[in-house]
């Protein structure tokens, strides 16, 4: 590959997010392979010139950038190491995992691509299906500074605030920080929506006030316009926030840390989804207390 032609990229994994982000490779021209199972989600990006391909390792072996944004850890184990997977086949290409999955499944993929003469990072986003279609993710991203240094071009292509924090499964650990946040963030402006309704306040009114004063943020002002609006359609499925504080309690279970929001948020969410919510985006919390309210 010489300095003027476009890397090759293969992209996995074409749900709410990688749809658009795989997208914004795919208009910067770069040539696009990509493998989603449900193939009809191709579609769009294959109308537009990409690539299906039949199995990760097919991707793998046509692509000098390799990106993932599946949905658990064992997809994410299945789609890098498994019999079919992308090291079945890549050699010598940048791996890039930016689905959100554990700290040690990082480092073994960082230690299985070296054996295959690739380089890998862990590259976990924030910001769901809004800064995914607007190209404005922040990334969190662990593994070799040069391989973070190679991957920079391709990142600034999804997001705007792209930060390295360390060694194989440091970006990781920096989207459970994220993930912990957001959790008590969420069940704040639930309980606070609900206070509102149960006081007999104007909801909307009430978020001219204190959307702007210090309680304001995107999870109230974004979300918590949703909320009133009674708009619960996933922009990141509950059913995905469930798997992500899961992660974050056992690791921080292996820290020998004890929060309690985050098993709070844990557990309720857990009850949404025992109700049948696991498919709505996560604002849908404020079901759990405004039904009530």
């Amino acid at each position: 590959m010489t300095s003027t032609t476009k890397a090759r990229v293969g992209f996995i994994g074409l749900g709410i997010m990688g749809q658009s982000m795989a997208g914004h490779i795919l208009a910067a021209g770069h040539p696009l392979s990509v493998y989603n199972r449900s193939r009809d989600k191709a579609a769009t990006l294959l109308a537009k010139g990409a690539t299906c391909c039949e199995t990760p390792g097919h991707v793998g072996a046509r692509s000098d950038v390799i990106i993932t944004m599946v949905g658990y850890p064992n997809d994410v184990e299945e789609v890098w190491l498994g019999a079919y997977g992308v090291l079945s086949r890549a050699h010598g290409a940048l791996l890039i995992d930016m689905t959100t999955s554990s700290p040690e499944l990082a480092r073994r993929i960082e230690s299985a691509a070296a054996e295959q003469g690739c380089r890998s990072l862990d590259a976990p986003v924030s910001g769901g299906d809004i800064g995914a279609r607007e190209a404005k993710l922040s990334i969190m991203v662990g593994g070799a500074p040069e391989a973070f240094e190679e991957a920079l071009p391709i990142l600034q292509l999804m997001g705007t605030n792209i930060v390295y924090q360390g060694q194989a499964g440091a970006g990781q650990h920096t989207k459970m920080c994220n993930q912990i946040v957001i959790a008590s963030t969420i069940m704040g402006v639930c309980e606070g929506l609900a206070y509102g309704k149960a006081a007999g306040l104007d909801l909307p009114t009430v978020l001219k006030s204190i959307g702007t004063g210090a309680a304001g943020g995107f999870h109230l002002n974004v979300l918590g316009a949703k909320i009133i609006a009674g708009d619960f359609a996933p922009g990141f499925f509950i059913e995905h926030f469930v798997k992500d504080l899961g992660i974050a309690l056992a690791e921080a279970q292996h820290l020998k840390l004890e929060l309690p929001g985050l098993r709070l948020a844990h557990k309720l969410y857990r009850i949404m989804i025992e109700q049948g919510h696991s498919r709505l985006g996560t604002q849908a919390l404020y079901k759990f207390y405004g039904e009530n309210a």
